[in-house]
């Protein structure tokens, strides 16, 4: 299932991915607005991932202030660090960005008030399928039941069932360019 949707998603024309990008980024800057989280724990998109390039800028515009915006920093045991995004990133192994500025710890994703999560797929029952490292199961197992998790997807990708391991965490809800936010 991860090798089909990441074959989808780069037979996704270039217009195609932006245009996916604006409306993914225009629903979940409302969802931040309405909710007003003091804090957000996101993800800085790679090659192809909905929500565009400039996701952490546009989530940092959505915040009201004093919010902050944490994102994540990759440990070399693939487990999530966090650091506040302050405007820029840096490059990081495989291909990655991330803030640069202090670590908060593996922890600070608990306090978060709304989750923006990576997913390759995700299923009608809220199971999300990552690209395999166990990263972001790991993080979400430390946020409080509760907490708004949402992952954003292209279209199709919100589908019947995706495979599940006994540690896989599920998401509250999904945005993709045509349905816009789904709770699950």
């Amino acid at each position: 299932m991860r090798a089909a949707v990441l074959a989808g998603r780069r037979s996704l024309s270039a217009k195609a991915q932006v245009t996916a990008a604006s409306a993914v980024a225009a629903v979940l800057a409302e969802l931040v607005r309405a909710s007003a989280p003091r804090l957000v724990c996101a993800y800085v998109p790679i090659a192809g991932e909905p929500g565009g390039a400039d996701l952490a800028a546009l989530l940092r515009s959505a915040l009201e202030e004093p919010a902050e915006l944490l994102l994540p920093v990759l440990r070399p045991d693939n487990d999530l660090d966090w650091a506040a995004f302050t405007g820029t990133l840096v490059p990081a192994g495989r291909g990655l960005r991330e803030p640069a500025g202090e670590r908060l710890g593996v922890d600070a994703v608990a306090g978060a008030g709304l989750i923006v999560a990576p997913a390759l797929a995700v299923d009608r029952r809220g199971m999300r399928l990552g690209r395999g490292g166990g990263s972001y199961d790991r993080a979400l197992a430390r946020v409080p039941a509760g907490v708004p998790v949402v992952a954003l997807l292209h279209d199709g990708e919100l589908v019947d069932r995706v495979p599940e391991a006994a540690h896989d965490q599920r998401v509250t809800g999904v945005i993709t360019p045509a349905g816009g936010l789904t709770r699950l």
